[in-house]
């Protein structure tokens, strides 16, 4: 793990592994001047969105009890990990290769059985894809992958998957959110603090 790991509190029951933020950025700087290439890691933020799915989650267990789960675009996975304890099964998947190794350690050190943590890119679209619940927490905020994102959401959908998804109120998401519309079954609010900011993250219940 080439960003320093710090243990965070993020209930009164859970602490993980996650990246010390304040350092991520001078970290990846010195990592972008031997790799220009080097893609910065926006999966080691725990974000409003994710922490506003593990809320409703927590408060809406009936969607997620003894299911088989999958969560792609999961960055640190808090959903995935707060729930392994009462689903099925579960899948909490990144595109970033230190993402999942973390999601590994971070398993080990909940001791958690039920759940695996894989590389995947939501753009590959596997036909193996098969879940009962999707989870997706922040995933629409590059406009260049919509399409891969939505032709997943509606594969998914259409093999019978409920798809739950958390996202922020940001204007360049819109276009993407109101395309869903016609999939939109349940539409709730949550509220997450954020630097002392109270931050509204719709979550948005999708299937036929």
């Amino acid at each position: 793990m080439r960003y320093p790991l710090k243990l965070i509190p993020v209930s009164a029951n859970l602490s993980i592994y996650a990246p010390d933020y304040e350092q991520v950025k001078e970290t990846y700087e010195l990592l972008l001047e031997a790799h220009p290439d080097e893609l910065f890691p926006y999966w080691a933020k725990l974000w409003p969105s994710s922490i506003a799915m593990d809320q409703f989650l927590q408060a809406n267990t009936s969607w997620v009890k003894q299911k088989k789960v999958l969560e792609i675009g999961a960055g640190l996975g808090l959903p995935s990990l707060a729930i392994a304890g009462i689903v099925k099964s579960i899948e909490v998947t990144d595109y970033a290769p230190e993402a999942v190794e973390l999601l590994e350690k971070n398993i080990q050190h909940l001791q958690l059985s039920n759940i695996k943590a894989k590389q995947l890119d939501w753009n590959d679209n596997p036909d193996t894809i098969v879940a009962d619940v999707l989870v997706l927490s922040d995933v629409n905020y590059n406009p260049g992958e919509f399409d891969g994102l939505m032709h997943l959401i509606n594969q998914c959908i259409d093999r019978g998957t409920i798809v739950l998804l958390a996202t922020p109120h940001r204007i360049m998401a819109s276009p993407f959110v109101n395309a869903l519309q016609q999939l939109v079954r349940q539409s709730h609010i949550e509220l997450v603090n954020e630097n002392g900011k109270s931050v509204e993250i719709s979550i948005l219940v999708l299937s036929k």
